[in-house]
């Protein structure tokens, strides 16, 4: 099923306009600055500061789980194993690069759920932005659905689990404190 479903969605990508296919190709990295730019952004728009920092460090504790699980299944990747696929958009990574799980498709996950908890302003954008940036790494050919799957899913459990805590952990009042509201002092009469 997963390499049906892989054949299928590449041959959906040849299929697009080419301008799609660069947007994507771009995308797919220049995405992950994006989510980056954003933890900096929350650093100072957020309404605490304890689940953007956490956050962030969810999103590399994440990365690194991803790496780790990379070594230890060694998934070849399917722009080389899958017969009958169509070419990939992007190059496929060199060998000994594994597929499972999607590096890309965990750190957009841990970022955007991340940040969705840290600052639940964008959180109406930013979610589907993360799973958008992921789904683009079997789009432009170098993952498996599962492996796109299984990222997402663990960015978003570590990442979300540190920014969670933190932010249950300060509270409303933790953080960076909010400014008070400048009040001015009741007007009396020079009579009284």
């Amino acid at each position: 099923m997963n390499d049906e479903l892989y054949r299928d969605v590449t041959s959906l990508a040849r299929r697009t306009p080419e301008w799609l296919h660069a947007l994507f190709e771009f995308g797919t990295d220049a995405g992950l600055l994006l989510l980056a730019a954003l933890f900096a952004a929350a650093w100072w728009a957020a309404p605490r500061r304890a689940p953007v920092v956490a956050g962030a460090a969810g999103t590399v504790a994440a990365y690194g789980i991803s790496e780790l699980l990379k070594v230890w299944v060694e998934r070849e990747r399917p722009c080389r194993a899958v017969r009958g696929a169509a070419a990939p958009l992007a190059d496929c990574p060199p060998p000994g690069d594994w597929s499972f799980p999607s590096n890309h498709a965990t750190i957009a996950g841990a970022a955007a759920v991340a940040l969705a908890v840290a600052w639940p302003r964008i959180t109406a954008w930013v979610l589907p932005f993360g799973v958008l940036l992921a789904v683009s790494r079997v789009f432009v050919g170098v993952h498996y659905p599962l492996d796109v799957a299984a990222g997402l899913a663990l960015g978003a459990a570590v990442a979300g689990a540190c920014a969670g805590s933190a932010r249950i952990r300060t509270g409303s009042a933790g953080g960076r404190p909010r400014r008070a509201a400048v009040t001015e002092p009741p007007q009396t009469s020079p009579i009284e």
